[in-house]
C-alpha cells in the first residue's frame, strides 16, 4: 500500500460527529425505529417549485454545457443587486464567483490567501469544519470561547485579545452555527479597522427573527464574504454558493476556480436566479416556519424543565447545557439516539468550550419537536 502523503499525515481532520450521528440515525430507520432528526443543519422543506422547475426547464433547453468559470452573468448581477437591495452596498457582478457550494468557496479563498504557520481567528463554538479547512492549508486556528453568560457573543475585546504577531485572518459566521447569535455591530466596526483578512460567513443571512443580519461589506470593502443557496433556499443538495471578493482580489480567484473547479453545474446556476429573483413567498413562509419552531422548541424546554439560556437570533439551532448529565456530549447524543430515538448535535462538535452541550436544529415539523423534547424529558428523568 502507498504511504500517504507526509501532508496528510501531518493535518489533524476530527470526524464530523453530527454525520456519524446521522448515519447511526438512519441504520435505525433501516430497521424500523422512530427517530426524531434534530441533528443535521438542513431544511426540512422541499425546495421552492419555481426552482426546481426553472433548473428542469435549463437541462431541457440544453443550459448543460460550461458556463465561464465566475459563473453566468445574471446570476452574478442577481447577487449584486440583493446586496444593494438588503444591505444598502454597491458591488459588480465582477466581484462574485459561483462555486459548487460554499465549501467550495472556503477552499478556493484559503487556498489563495492563507501561508504555513498564518494564525485564522475562530470562535468556540464555531462551525465544526473551519478548523480543518485551515489545517488543509497549514495555517492554524485561534479559538475565542464563548460564553452561555454572554449569550455566546463574541466582542472587540475577545478579538483584541486573541490577535497575535503571527494572526492574518478572521472567520465570523453571522447568524453563527451553532449557536444561531448574531456579530454585534461594533465587532463588524472593529474588524474592519484591523489589519486583518475578514472572512464574512453569510450562509444564514435571512434566516434571522426580528432582528437584521449586517453584511460585513456595510462596513468595510476590503472583505470577503461567503455565502450561498442551501439553507435559506432549501437547496442543500443542490451545492450552490458563492463569494464576494475584494476588486484586486478577483483575478487570482478567477484563475484558481478555473484550474480546480472549473465551474459550478450550470443549470443549477440557472436555478440559484430562479431562488433569488422568484421565489420570496415561499422563502417568507419558510422564515415563518423556523421562527414559530423556534418558539415552540424554546417553550417546550422550558415546560419540561429544561428552560434553554438564551434565544438564538436567527438560523435554527439552539444549544443547551446537559453536564448534569455527562460532560462527553459525544457518548450523550449516543445514548439519547439509542434510548430515545432522538437524534441531536453533541456539542463537541464545535469546540472546547460546548463539549458537554447538545444542539438542536428546529428544522423539523412542531410536532417532532414536541415530541422529542418528551422524549429527551423522559430520558433525563430516568438518568438523572
Amino acid at each position: 500500500m502507498c504511504a500517504l502523503s507526509r501532508r496528510a499525515s501531518q493535518i489533524q481532520i476530527a470526524p464530523f460527529q453530527v454525520m456519524e450521528i446521522l448515519e447511526r440515525a438512519r441504520q435505525m430507520e433501516a430497521q424500523g425505529r422512530s427517530v426524531i432528526h434534530m441533528e443535521v443543519g438542513e431544511p426540512d422543506f422541499d425546495t421552492p417549485s419555481v426552482i426546481t422547475q426553472t433548473a428542469i426547464e435549463a437541462i431541457s433547453s440544453g443550459k448543460t454545457r460550461y458556463t465561464s468559470s465566475r459563473g453566468i452573468l445574471p446570476l452574478r448581477e442577481a447577487i449584486a443587486q440583493k446586496y444593494h437591495t438588503d444591505y444598502g452596498v454597491s458591488i459588480s457582478p465582477d466581484q462574485v464567483i459561483i462555486t459548487s457550494g460554499s465549501s467550495a468557496a472556503m477552499m478556493l479563498l484559503f487556498a489563495m490567501s492563507l501561508d504555513q504557520g498564518d494564525e485564522v481567528i475562530l470562535t468556540d463554538p464555531g462551525y465544526a469544519c473551519y478548523p480543518n479547512f485551515l489545517s488543509l492549508y497549514g495555517a492554524v486556528a485561534r479559538h475565542i470561547p464563548l460564553r452561555e453568560e454572554n449569550q455566546f457573543r463574541v466582542s472587540p475585546e475577545d478579538i483584541k485579545n486573541a490577535i497575535t504577531p503571527r494572526t492574518k485572518a478572521i472567520i465570523l459566521c453571522s447568524p453563527s452555527n451553532p449557536t444561531g447569535q448574531l456579530v454585534p455591530d461594533e465587532v463588524w466596526e472593529y474588524v474592519a479597522e484591523k489589519n486583518l483578512i475578514v472572512f464574512s460567513d453569510e450562509i444564514y443571512h435571512g434566516l434571522v427573527y426580528k432582528k437584521q443580519a449586517r453584511s460585513v461589506l456595510e462596513f468595510t470593502n476590503d472583505a470577503f464574504v461567503i455565502s450561498g443557496f442551501s439553507k435559506l433556499y432549501a437547496m442543500t443538495g443542490w451545492r450552490l454558493g458563492y463569494l464576494i471578493a475584494p476588486p484586486e482580489w478577483i483575478r487570482l480567484l478567477h484563475k484558481g476556480h478555473q484550474n480546480f473547479f472549473i465551474a459550478a453545474n450550470t443549470f443549477v446556476q440557472w436555478g440559484g436566479l430562479a431562488a433569488l429573483t422568484k421565489a420570496q413567498d415561499d422563502v417568507a413562509q419558510m422564515v415563518t416556519m423556523f421562527e414559530q419552531r423556534r418558539g415552540v422548541l424554546i417553550d417546550e424546554l422550558t415546560r419540561h424543565g429544561m428552560p434553554p439560556a438564551y434565544t438564538p437570533d436567527g438560523a435554527f439551532y439552539l444549544l443547551k447545557n446537559f453536564s448534569h448529565l455527562a460532560l462527553d456530549s459525544l457518548k450523550l447524543a449516543f445514548d439519547i439516539l439509542e434510548k430515545t430515538g432522538v437524534a441531536l448535535t453533541p456539542g463537541i462538535d464545535f469546540g472546547e468550550t460546548t463539549k458537554s452541550y447538545l444542539r438542536f436544529s428546529y428544522a423539523t415539523s412542531c410536532e417532532n419537536i414536541k415530541e422529542a423534547v418528551s422524549r429527551l424529558a423522559q430520558y433525563c428523568r430516568d438518568n438523572h
